[in-house]
């Protein structure tokens, strides 16, 4: 289990991989560049950047612009966020700003105010979501031609 990174969001979409931890009561004035796991409980005013996934805790308040992987947000943000993959706001979470996400999901109970654009990344690995036309699997098979064209 530890430092396991087989599966990116466990039960009810929470992360299962933090490599590190602001703590309650931690105050951060500054910005954060990280290529590991990013956990915040505490507050940190300032832009946080990381290649791999970072999570809002409930108590987590934070203003800031935010490009990730992926993010979790159960806390507060103030500010604009990117993620190459998933966003998830859970009921707890409260993001006052934009969205830029490959996927999104936002819980009930949450509060969002701002804008939003969705769009799948086709480079972003694992979690990017390939779009196909209505049909475009019956024509890669050929189940769309008649069978005298189809088996020959």
């Amino acid at each position: 289990m530890f430092g396991s990174k087989k599966r990116l969001f466990g039960a009810r979409g929470k992360p299962v991989h933090v490599e590190t931890l602001i703590g309650k009561g931690t105050v951060i004035e500054g910005k954060i560049v990280s290529e590991a796991g990013l956990r915040v409980e505490g507050h940190v005013r300032g832009d946080i950047e990381s290649t791999g996934d970072v999570s809002i805790g409930e108590q987590g308040v934070v203003h800031s612009n935010i490009v990730a992987r992926n993010l979790y947000a159960a806390g507060t943000i103030h500010g604009s966020v990117k993620t190459e993959g998933r966003l998830v706001l859970a009921e707890s979470g409260k993001l006052f700003g934009t969205i830029d996400a490959g996927l999104l999901n936002i819980a009930e109970g949450a509060l969002f105010q701002g804008s939003s654009k969705m769009e799948p990344r086709p480079a972003g690995g694992k979690d990017a979501i390939p779009i196909k036309a209505k049909g475009e699997n019956a024509k890669e098979s050929g189940k769309d031609k008649p069978e005298s064209q189809a088996a020959g």
